[in-house]
């Protein structure tokens, strides 16, 4: 007797957190490098007939969500074969017999949670402040994906890097918290950093438009914490740090 698969409730309710329908997911999957992906490819991630990703999935995922695999119900190092529903479908994995079985993932340093704290002037309460939060960093190769832990509850700020060496450079966005003082508003910009000799810490300034149209910048340092991204470890970290003292 065949049983029925588990839908993936975590993965659905983190599509859903984003606000994303089926086929906006998988539309976000195809433009980070999962070409085949489909809105039926998706149906089968949630519904669970899909719970071991190929490894260009795999990495789409984490890209698109900025969120490990094992945090999203994908078990991790998954030797199960995925179930059939009959008319095939490009994600299905060999048998788990096969020591190609299960998600692929690329090495990377900066894996890991980090300590993220920055500091900007409010013109509108005239003074430096600064905020904080803890991230989860994935890293494919070359590139880098930052998410803040404690979204949606409070505010969700993300990254795409680029690493050449010891500099890593790209772009930033933050929603602030809805109920804070800047009421949900959305910001941008790009950043660059260096990365200390020892790759625990990465030291550097952002740069942004304020209200009144000027550009405007600021330090930023993220400092290493933890390299488990496992969802026991996310869960330890869902929370907003202490701000650093205001000088």
């Amino acid at each position: 007797m065949q049983t029925s698969p588990r839908p993936n409730t975590a993965f659905r309710a983190n599509r859903l957190a984003m606000r994303l329908s089926q086929d906006e997911f998988a539309e976000r999957m195809r433009r980070a490098g999962a070409s085949s992906t489909t809105k039926r490819t998706v149906q089968r991630y949630e519904s669970g007939e899909i719970i071991n990703p190929r490894p260009a999935s795999a990495r789409a995922i984490e890209v698109v969500t900025r969120l490990p695999l094992t945090s999203l119900g994908f078990p991790a190092g998954a030797d199960a074969v995925v179930v059939d529903d009959g008319r095939g479908g490009h994600d299905l994995e060999v048998p788990a017999t096969s020591a190609k079985a299960g998600p692929v993932r690329s090495s990377g340093g900066y894996s890991g949670i980090w300590l993220s704290r920055y500091r900007y002037y409010s013109s509108s309460r005239a003074g430096e402040f600064s905020n904080a939060h803890y991230v989860v960093i994935l890293q494919h190769d070359d590139r880098l994906t930052v998410r803040s832990l404690n979204a949606p509850a409070k505010s969700l700020l993300t990254m795409d890097l680029a690493v050449e060496a010891n500099v890593i450079t790209g772009t930033w966005s933050e929603e602030t918290e809805v109920d804070g003082f800047y009421r949900g508003a959305r910001y941008h910009g790009a950043i660059q950093l260096l990365a200390e000799p020892t790759g625990r810490r990465l030291t550097g300034k952002w740069v942004g438009f304020g209200k009144e149209m000027d550009v405007n910048t600021g330090p930023w340092t993220l400092t290493f914490e933890d390299a488990s991204t496992s969802k026991a470890t996310i869960a330890e970290y869902e929370q907003k740090p202490e701000p650093a003292t205001d000088a």
